[in-house]
């Protein structure tokens, strides 16, 4: 997919569909006034279109007719309110007028920008990029299983990502006439930011038998080759001699080596301005181990409990790509949790990296074991700040929905800079308490803790888990067990694998490019 800026007057562009973002004012849409010249030449088309459609602008709505010009057809897309207006407004409205457009089979479209630097605090530059990472994220369209996958499509970064999607050039307009000339920047760092997005969706989507903890590993390589970083895979012998009891626990039954993952990106010239770790579950495959999971749908979306190292190395991807002054250590600790002669056993007593015990009375609450020795090897880094992203608790998507993420963390300034990182992306997360006394269900009477707790409060316990094996390193962990995956297309997210948490990801760590 390819981007223009445009400098000239609306009525001067010719393309298959124009997509025009409409605030809602009352109980319908606002025509934007770029458009409405355009609207008297068709005989009011538009104005009449919004009255026999209702259409009220409401964020995640479209409409849509054929002018017969040389603009062919238009796309109206609601953005909802202006008080209410975001980024990630734009970004869906943006991404439901494509799909419109892609229905229409159009190929050259234009998108016809709010008034943004008008009507609300969202500047131009912030806009563009809105719009442009809507669109990317969108378009893609993952064929890779299919044996005969659609011949068109587009690209992110020069590599083929939308078998089948229509729209092969967007020009963007600003509707209060605004020069998009120099905002070409914002155009780059959304294309940055939509490829780890899309790397992360891709690992996320891929079966157990594609994307094993070797591949993870070879990705980290990879983008450590492509991108200038460093990378050390450690393997059996070297998690050995860590003394990484917990992460090997749950390896040991797999035919599959374990792969703990280090990369690392540095600011090519002087000191970081912060130094930071993001650790994210690896668990390629859950079985349960030997507390098998027993419902047929949970065990085959196992192949989606890596979604948190998937984000981690989406997050790699755009920071090696944009090269911000934040020393940036990403570590995953990638694994199977299988089941064979050699399986941990309820009741066996692990002992991480920390020299802490653990008894194991769940073999399926693995990933905070996997996660235990990362983060005792991320604090030895000497970061200032540790974010952990895991689908570890069916509890949290209990208590909050498959849409939105928990965050535990017993440091509000850590928390307050995650929110408003993720308030800039629209992926949503709702901070969670950390209860302290609810430590006492993982009290344990052989070991120092158990690995699991009551059923009740399960995302918290397991939250006060990982605790204890972080000292004095501020630290927050994000569940992410619900928006790893989506069973639906909406706005700009797709069925399948999400990405969720690229963005936030990399927005937190741009943060500290301002301490």
């Amino acid at each position: 997919m390819n981007f223009h800026l445009y400098d000239h007057d609306l009525s001067h562009w010719s393309g298959d569909c124009l997509i025009a973002c409409c605030f809602a004012e009352g109980s319908t849409a606002a025509l934007p006034s770029a458009l409405e010249p355009l609207d008297q030449a068709w005989g009011g088309v538009m104005a009449e279109l919004i009255q026999e459609q209702a259409f009220a602008a409401k964020l995640g709505s479209a409409v849509s007719t054929r002018v017969g010009s040389d603009i062919k057809k238009v796309v109206l897309t609601g953005l909802g309110e202006v008080k209410s207006f975001s980024p990630d407004s734009l970004r869906q409205a943006v991404a439901v007028g494509l799909r419109q457009a892609h229905a229409l089979k159009a190929k050259q479209v234009a998108i016809l920008l709010p008034a943004t630097e008008i009507d609300t605090e969202i500047d131009l530059g912030l806009a563009i990029q809105a719009a442009t990472e809507g669109s990317l994220l969108v378009a893609h369209q993952d064929t890779r299983f299919k044996s005969q996958a659609p011949s068109n499509g587009a690209s992110v970064n020069g590599s083929q990502a939308n078998g089948g999607f229509s729209v092969e050039s967007v020009t963007l307009i600003s509707a209060a006439g605004a020069s998009l000339a120099g905002y070409g920047d914002s155009v780059t760092r959304s294309e940055q930011v939509a490829a780890g997005v899309l790397l992360a969706r891709e690992l996320v989507s891929a079966p157990a038998n594609v994307v094993t903890p070797i591949t993870l590993a070879d990705t980290a390589r990879q983008l450590a080759s492509d991108l200038g970083l460093e990378v050390e895979v450690l393997g059996y012998e070297d998690c050995m001699a860590l003394g990484m009891g917990a992460f090997l626990g749950v390896a040991q039954a797999s035919d599959l080596p374990p792969q703990f993952i280090h990369l690392t990106y540095r600011p090519a010239q002087g000191s970081p301005t912060a130094k930071v770790a993001l650790v994210g579950k690896g668990l390629t495959f859950d079985s349960g181990g030997l507390n098998i999971k027993t419902d047929a749908r949970s065990i085959a979306m196992m192949k989606t409990d890596m979604g948190g190292s998937a984000a981690v190395l989406g997050a790699a991807q755009v920071i090696g790509a944009m090269k911000p002054t934040v020393e940036v250590h990403f570590i995953v600790a990638a694994t199977e949790n299988m089941i064979s002669g050699k399986a941990m056993h309820p009741g066996d007593i692990l002992t991480a990296s920390n020299h802490k015990t653990i008894e194991i009375n769940n073999t399926d609450a693995e990933g905070r074991l996997t996660l235990a020795d990362a983060l005792v090897f991320a604090e030895k880094l000497e970061v200032d700040a540790i974010l952990d992203l895991a689908t570890l608790t069916g509890a949290c998507v209990v208590a909050l929905g498959e849409d939105i993420a928990g965050l535990f963390t017993p440091d509000a300034n850590l928390a307050a800079s995650i929110l408003a990182a993720a308030k800039t992306t629209g992926e949503k997360i709702w901070q969670m308490p950390m209860e302290e006394s609810y430590f006492e269900g993982l009290n344990s009477v052989v070991a120092d803790m158990k690995n699991t707790g009551p059923r009740w409060g399960g995302a918290i316990t397991a939250s006060l888990f990982l605790k204890q094996f972080v000292e004095k390193t501020p630290w927050a962990h994000l569940d992410v067990a619900g928006p790893v995956w989506s069973d639906k297309d909406f706005g700009y997210t797709n069925k399948g694998g999400t990405g969720y948490g690229v963005r936030t990801l990399v927005e937190w760590v741009l943060s500290y490019t301002k301490s």
